[in-house]
């Protein structure tokens, strides 16, 4: 993969999240977690490049995107294989089943130290910035409540600086 900066991508992200969906990867290479997202997306904030996602404490990645500095965001394609990968990565549980394997993903260090996988066309390494529960008062459009959270916990938002892009 060749390194970007990320003001070097030329993406569009509404539709690479919205359509395509992406891998949120926490972790190190050799204790990691991965999970599939279609809620995010990428801006300019503090005068940095930075990336936005949503992930529910009820997740098992969300302990790993608690206890490390850094969060791994992967877009492999719409193709069969990408489609099996976003499937199982986001329907099962790597408390229960080594997600890695069960998709057929084969991880990648990058050269910064970052988690990439062989199948990604682009993965956004990014440093936490800030993070904080959403929360049901903050609602102004409080049918979103009863939309998506009628039944499940809250999402936490983080933010995080997109220090590089790798891009094959």
């Amino acid at each position: 993969m060749k390194k970007i900066k990320a003001e070097e991508l030329n993406e569009n992200f509404f539709k690479a999240i919205g359509t395509e969906w992406m891998l949120v990867t926490a972790g190190t290479p050799d204790k990691m977690n991965v999970m599939t997202a279609s809620w995010g997306g990428t801006g300019w904030l503090w005068n940095r490049p930075v990336a936005f996602v949503f992930i529910r404490p009820e997740r098992f990645t969300y302990q790993f995107t608690e206890l490390y500095d850094n969060i791994y965001l992967s877009f492999v394609g719409t193709d069969s294989e990408s489609r099996k990968i976003h499937q199982v990565c986001g329907s099962t549980t790597g408390r229960l089943v080594n997600k890695i394997a069960e998709s057929g993903l084969r991880p990648v260090v990058t050269e910064t130290g970052g988690i990439s996988y062989e199948q990604a066309r682009l993965t956004l390494e990014c440093k936490k910035l800030y993070a904080a529960p959403l929360d049901a008062e903050s609602f102004v459009d409080k049918s979103l409540l009863d939309r998506w959270y009628a039944s499940d916990g809250m999402h936490k938002m983080y933010i995080c600086e997109i220090e590089t892009a790798w891009v094959r």
